[in-house]
């Protein structure tokens, strides 16, 4: 059974990688494979085996299948975006607060006009102006509170970028079927509280949130006690997140299998400890049969509070397995119970495998199953235990306890290395410092640090709750330190598939027990993840990607040894922006170490909101930019700064960089708008060129016409200010002559981009236009075959992308 629930989960892996939903009509072809089974299983049980196989991983494929069916079919219709909707409802979820405002997910009831269908949840944003301070003294908006709003909606979608997040499977997995704003004005409270189960669950964990908030104002780490409390991980902030990454104890920062397994334990050992103090309850029920239900029941408690998240409702499946085998008497085997939880978590979740934290929490486990079961660590130790066996027994405990530390060490090992390759997948990094980091974090979070933050959650004590806080002071000065030492973080470019591949097997084979010869073999199965670059352009070729950063813009240029950056794209948030969202975690998972340089076009947000944190995120050898000196990019820059001027080239792999604009003149005209200051920059291969042109309007086209028509000849134009009706003249454009136009573009943008006739001129013109809202990001490869540009949606179709 246990590899038929295997196979089940790899047809609901296949299914979410495919590009469109297969139809269902085609399930139908299952109902006579038992039979053939049945006939088989008579005749040759190996192929009875194989084809049980595929049956289930048939059946797993196709009830992914239709639960997406039916999870798509309630995404708002296009015809209802950016239309004015009065909506009446409830807050679903935790209320999370940010600068300006708050977010929180609605659950639809009532909608007007009645004509509109609109899906059953929905996740909306309220720029009401509030800090997350006033929120927390005001909280305007409640869990369980029924509102009538006017609302503006969209369809889910996000940018799509290579290594990128994916927005919109992150939205499926949620269950939203848009996203939208509360717009000002008609906004009424009608009920101060549903009472309902799911809603009086999240007004509960609101409540302890509040809990918090009052009994540690101001403490840097109450964010953290809070998310080890009731899962709210939105209340730790960035830094903090960046420190848990760096040390590789982030699975400890929220509630995980391990939290669960501590409280269910707790739990069940009290129950079990007091239920055998009374003959009249052990007359009604065996001690064992309580402490099975009562451990059960606080896993099933904690895991609510915690908001049902993937590692937690793992842990409780395999809590709920072996609550059953105790209370019916029938031992099961460990495998078992992943199995199990596993098939339970598809059950109920066939989205769950798009998530990194449902491989880490399986994989960890399945790798202590693999190096803690059927090894005979104990029995290569038996004789030493037996000459302690006439010794005292404090001698004894000793003896036992320095075996449970081997062990201890001998399981975080093999959790550092087998999951190494995942998390290098995924994140391109992994902590070199998380064996130490997790030796002092595992026992001081779990047995010290969580246990206080739940009593103080639920008791009337503050200093209950600072001492978590201390004790978690003294685990962060810890990470701190831990974090500062030399090479504290590994981190690469994105290792191929066939290189992860070998490097589980590799991992496999190391990890084998000891006396298996030649264990030192899955060393060299590892090397390629590590030695096996990313492509780079041959000699005389031409790379770019014009990333998808919404409304704004950023481009990677590569040649064959260098790297440059043009633009940053927007800053999102005061937390937030492309730098640390889009172009570094690209950057580093293309295997680019340094920038040899970077060309910031202008100041407007769109274009320079991500450029600080580049800068301060990896090397740049030179910067070029028009942006004032006063800016924080130009401050962050390395000492080889210039501002960008008409006449500067240089030349690299063969491929000819040059700037067009602005002049150097341009830079002592006080009233010339920023806009029209943009660097302009043409890259010219053998094969072919591009034109990037920032935000020039009209006016800096003409000056560029008059400069020379020449000059602008380009293949693949990246077009000026992201096709407003202030630039892209026609004269202009018969100048460049493009045969693509990539506009860059966010979905649905408040500015109109692009503009319908801006659009038609470039129709008109012949040029093949790639929007970046609609093809994601745009890779155009220049080299000995000529030119090719693609859209990354298209290239990497999932079937959950927005049309």
């Amino acid at each position: 059974m246990r590899a038929n629930i295997i196979a089940f989960a790899l047809g609901v892996c296949l299914l979410q990688q495919q590009p469109q939903l297969p139809p269902l009509i085609w399930a139908l072809a299952l109902p006579p494979l038992p039979v053939l089974w049945w006939w088989l299983r008579r005749r040759s049980a190996l192929a009875a085996a194989l084809l049980a196989g595929v049956m289930f991983a048939a059946v797993g494929f196709f009830y992914a299948g239709a639960r997406a069916e039916w999870r798509l079919a309630e995404r708002l219709p296009a015809q209802w975006e950016g239309v004015d909707l009065a909506v009446t409802g409830v807050v679903a979820s935790l209320p999370q607060p940010f600068e300006g405002g708050v977010r929180f997910d609605f659950d639809v009831e009532q909608v007007a006009p009645a004509a509109a269908r609109l899906p059953r949840r929905i996740a909306l944003a309220w720029y009401n102006g509030a800090s997350r301070e006033a929120y927390r003294d005001s909280a305007s908006i409640r869990a369980g509170a029924r509102w009538r709003f006017s609302v503006r909606l969209k369809r889910p979608h996000g940018s799509v970028n290579p290594y990128g997040f994916d927005y919109e499977s992150w939205l499926l997995q949620r269950d939203i079927g848009a996203t939208g704003y509360v717009r000002p004005g008609a906004m009424t409270r009608l009920d101060e509280l549903v009472f309902r189960p799911a809603y009086l669950l999240q007004r509960g964990r609101e409540i302890l949130r509040k809990r918090h908030w009052d009994a540690l104002p101001g403490y840097p780490y109450a964010g953290i006690l809070v998310a080890l409390a009731i899962g709210d991980q939105n209340a730790i902030d960035a830094r903090q997140w960046q420190l848990f990454a760096r040390t590789g104890v982030s699975h400890l920062m929220s509630i995980s299998g391990l939290h669960v397994t501590m409280v269910a334990s707790l739990f069940a050992a009290l129950v079990h400890w007091l239920w055998r103090r009374s003959s009249r309850l052990m007359l009604a029920l065996p001690a064992r049969k309580a402490a099975a239900l009562a451990g059960f029941l606080a896993a099933l408690a904690y895991c609510l509070i915690a908001g049902f998240a993937v590692p937690a409702q793992r842990t409780l499946y395999m809590v709920g397995v072996v609550a059953l085998a105790l209370w019916t008497g029938r031992a099961s085997s460990v495998s078992r119970v992943l199995c199990s939880a596993l098939l339970l978590v598809l059950l109920l979740d066939p989205w769950a495998v798009l998530a990194p934290g449902f491989w880490l929490s399986f994989g960890a486990v399945a790798v202590i199953l693999y190096v803690a079961t059927g090894r005979l660590y104990a029995g290569r130790e038996s004789a030493p235990a037996q000459g302690l066996a006439a010794e005292g027994y404090a001698s004894r405990q000793g003896h036992a306890l320095r075996q449970g530390v081997l062990q201890w060490g001998r399981v975080q090992w093999a959790i550092t290395l087998a999951l190494a390759p995942l998390l290098l997948i995924w994140f391109q990094q992994m902590s070199l410092v998380s064996p130490l980091a997790n030796a002092v974090a595992i026992p001081l979070v779990s047995l010290v640090v969580t246990p206080l933050a739940l009593a103080g959650s639920v008791l009337p004590f503050d200093f209950i709750l600072k001492l978590a806080h201390a004790a978690m002071t003294v685990q962060m000065q810890l990470l701190e330190w831990c974090a500062a030492l030399p090479a504290a973080v590994w981190q690469q470019h994105a290792p191929a598939a066939w290189t992860v591949a070998l490097a589980l097997a590799g991992t496999a084979w190391l990890l084998l027990p000891r006396g298996v010869p030649a264990r030192w073999l899955g060393l060299p199965l590892l090397l390629p993840m590590f030695t096996v670059l990313p492509p780079a352009p041959p000699p005389g070729a031409l790379w770019l990607t014009v990333l998808d950063v919404g409304q704004g813009l950023a481009i990677f240029a590569q040649t064959e040894h260098h790297a440059l950056l043009y633009d940053a794209g927007p800053a999102y948030s005061p937390d937030a922006d492309s730098g640390s969202r889009v172009i570094l975690p690209f950057l580093r998972a293309s295997g680019v170490a340094n920038l040899d340089a970077m060309i910031v076009s202008h100041d407007d947000n769109d274009h320079a909101g991500g450029a600080a944190t580049v800068l301060s995120g990896l090397p740049v050898a030179a910067f070029y930019s028009s942006i004032p000196a006063s800016h924080a990019a130009w401050r962050a820059a390395p000492g080889y700064r210039l501002p960008c001027a008409a006449g500067q080239s240089w030349d690299w792999d063969g491929v000819r960089f040059e700037l067009l604009h602005p002049t150097a003149a341009s830079y002592a005209i006080g009233k010339l708008k920023s806009n029209d200051r943009s660097c302009v920059l043409r890259i010219a291969a053998a094969q072919g060129a591009v034109l990037l042109t920032g935000d020039i309007e009209a006016r800096s086209e003409k000056e560029l016409l008059a400069r020379g028509r020449a000059a602008l000849r380009a293949d693949v134009l990246v077009t000026p200010h992201h096709s407003s009706r202030t630039s892209s003249t026609e004269e202009f454009i018969a100048a460049v002559q493009p045969r693509w136009a990539v506009l860059p573009v966010g979905y649905r943008n408040r500015f109109g981009h692009p503009k319908e006739d801006v659009v038609e001129r470039y129709r008109a013109s012949g040029a093949h236009m790639l929007r970046t809202d609609r093809a994601g990001a745009v890779l155009v490869r220049i080299g000995g075959e000529g030119i090719a540009v693609q859209g990354y949606r298209g290239l990497r179709k999932r079937y959950w992308y927005a049309d």
